[in-house]
């Protein structure tokens, strides 16, 4: 694989990525999959998708988890309902984890990913032991099907990020890092994030954010790439100096608007490949 490949982030029946329709149009050639329904979890569905990605010359790089009773209404909401800090969900998502997992070494991809949650700050809560023991059950479960997993960034600061990874303590635990959720939850800098979490960063997604008035109290705003405070060249910069060369996943998740969820990927497309014939010299 070359340099910085393009992805897309993708979906088949759950999540809101795009279609496999629209990477074959833009010409993608990598891509990142929600994870479907539990239904289509199946191997029959498995070797389907994997005959069309192939078919499209397209390589998928991670499968990302999602649960039923997630909601990103706000950022309250999200810390009571996403991932697998809620005490209450946190049994049976792990299991769905396992499960989705399973799905993808179907596909063949040694990537699971999602959003863990609101981890709390700081070593010493009762929550943080629990967070911290519930993912090494996942990590350990993914390792005997030779998978890392990839925490999404954005709900936690980088310095939080890095010291949970620590105390979790386990070689197959990186990061997914997304730039935007850090100025959409208010959690810190980007650019300085990605220098923070360097090393731990084995995929991204590309999307862009506008800081809100009060950070952290209050969501931030999603806007096409480019259009942001991301920085889009800082950060491909920053990607570059911490020695990431592995694709740029574009997240534009409004699948209400089809057209222009399309046309704001293929602005994204050439952005990035601008910037990235502009930087790999």
């Amino acid at each position: 694989m070359n340099a910085w490949p393009i992805g897309v982030f993708t979906s088949i029946d759950a999540g809101l990525g795009v279609k496999l329709e629209v990477v074959d149009e833009l010409n993608i050639p990598t891509i990142q999959l929600h994870a479907p329904h539990a239904p289509t979890r199946t191997e029959k569905h498995a070797q389907l998708f994997l005959d069309q990605i192939r078919s499209l010359g397209v390589e998928l790089t991670a499968v990302f988890g999602g649960f039923n009773g997630e909601s990103y209404a706000d950022i309250p909401t999200v810390t009571r309902t996403v991932g697998l800090v809620p005490a209450e969900t946190r049994q049976t998502r792990l299991e769905e984890m396992k499960h989705i997992a399973d799905f993808a070494k179907r596909l063949g991809c040694s990537v699971v990913a999602l959003h863990l949650g609101f981890i709390p700050e700081g070593s010493d809560s009762k929550l943080f032991s629990e967070v911290v023991e519930v993912t090494r059950v996942l990590l350990d479960y993914i390792a005997r099907n030779d998978q890392c997993l990839h925490l999404e960034t954005g709900q936690e600061s980088a310095e939080g990020l890095v010291d949970f990874i620590k105390h979790v303590d386990r070689a197959n635990l990186f990061v997914n890092f997304d730039p935007a959720n850090m100025i959409l939850y208010g959690t810190g800098d980007p650019i300085e994030a990605v220098r923070i979490l360097g090393e731990y960063i084995r995929s991204v997604h590309c999307k862009d954010a506008t800081w809100a008035e009060n950070p952290g109290k209050e969501w931030g705003c999603e806007v096409p790439l480019g259009a942001g405070q991301v920085d889009m060249e800082e950060y491909l910069r920053a990607l570059h100096s911490v020695g990431y060369h592995g694709p740029l996943t574009i997240e534009r998740e409004i699948p209400s608007e089809p057209i222009r969820q399309k046309q704001e990927i293929k602005h994204a497309v050439d952005l990035l490949t601008e910037l990235r014939s502009k930087i790999l010299v």
